[in-house]
């Protein structure tokens, strides 16, 4: 069986003033142990740890700790050295966003840096990001906690782990992303709302899931993903993202002849062929952390600049 080093200690940001001061990262921890030839896991007790920022200046300021988006961070005691009180309301209009892993931010540098994280800066919202990592799946659940989420702005990412995890069928796609955009609008009823469709993934586009672990670059530390479907199953109604994409077409155009405030935005708009020859996806799933810069950057133009589905929401 095939072995690797751990990955590397979650980083957390300091902004200060919404401005990248310094990161750190902390020792120590429970260990999550995942054997990917399995899918089995454990998880490990170990001490607890303190990260720590230092040398600031005494003035006044907004002070932000952005968590390590691939750790999980449990707070045992928060300390300062002096007195500290909650951010007043700013102004800025709240950003809920909702997607995958790519979403969440695997690869990206930081926190701060996902494409959520960087487009929402860009954009001068207050970014309430729930991308999960394998799990933008459609799920009721998740609909709900959106509906009753307070948002000036909302965008749902659509479709990757539905073709990796070959969750669904067509037949069943179209009637889950009805029903969860309805459950949406129960609580935002006129409130813009996005839908964007998977950036550019090839081995996905035409292939359908599930995705499955590439140990062939183990040796070299690098652990990819392929996809294990056969173009041919796409007669009988297995997803892949081009199928996902025109679907999703389709179904934006239907609604938004009652919705104005729906939006469809194509996601390889953010990344796509060009931009895949430039900086490949390492895993053959997930953006590198130049690649997630400017899918931010994109996203920011194309949502929030003139003429973009949020540009009138913006403070």
């Amino acid at each position: 069986m095939p072995t690797w080093a751990p990955r590397p200690d979650g980083v957390y940001d300091l902004l200060v003033d919404g401005r990248l001061t310094a990161q750190a990262s902390v020792t120590g921890g429970n260990i999550l142990m995942v054997d990917m030839t399995t899918g089995s896991a454990e998880t490990r007790p170990g001490p607890v740890g303190t990260v720590q920022f230092s040398g600031l200046s005494n003035r006044v300021k907004d002070v932000e700790i952005w968590l390590p988006y691939n750790e999980i961070t449990e707070l045992i005691a928060l300390r300062t050295d002096a007195p500290v009180e909650p951010r007043p309301d700013d102004g800025r209009k709240r950003w809920l966003h909702h997607g995958s892993s790519i979403s969440h931010g695997s690869d990206a540098a930081s926190p701060s840096t996902t494409w959520p994280a960087l487009a929402g800066s860009l954009g001068g919202v207050e970014l309430t990001n729930l991308g999960l990592g394998g799990s933008s799946l459609l799920d009721p659940f998740t609909a709900r906690a959106m509906r009753d989420t307070p948002a000036d702005l909302i965008s749902v990412k659509i479709g990757i782990n539905l073709v990796n995890t070959d969750l669904m069928r067509l037949r069943a796609f179209g009637p889950a992303v009805h029903g969860f955009l309805d459950t949406i609008r129960e609580g935002h009823p006129t409130t813009p709302l996005l839908v964007v469709s998977p950036i550019l993934c090839p081995i996905h586009e035409d292939t359908p899931g599930p995705s499955a672990p590439d140990f062939s670059n183990l040796t070299a530390g690098r652990l990819q993903f392929r996809a294990s479907g056969d173009p041919a199953e796409r007669a009988g109604g297995k997803l892949t993202l081009n199928v996902i994409r025109d679907e999703l077409t389709r179904l934006v155009k239907q609604r938004a002849t009652d919705d104005p405030h729906l939006h469809y935005l194509d996601g390889r708009d953010l990344y796509g062929e060009a931009d895949f020859a430039e900086l490949p996806l390492p895993d053959q799933l997930h953006p590198d952390a130049a690649a997630h810069r400017r899918i931010g950057e994109r996203f920011a133009a194309l949502a929030f600049g003139v003429g973009g589905p949020f540009a009138a929401q913006r403070a």
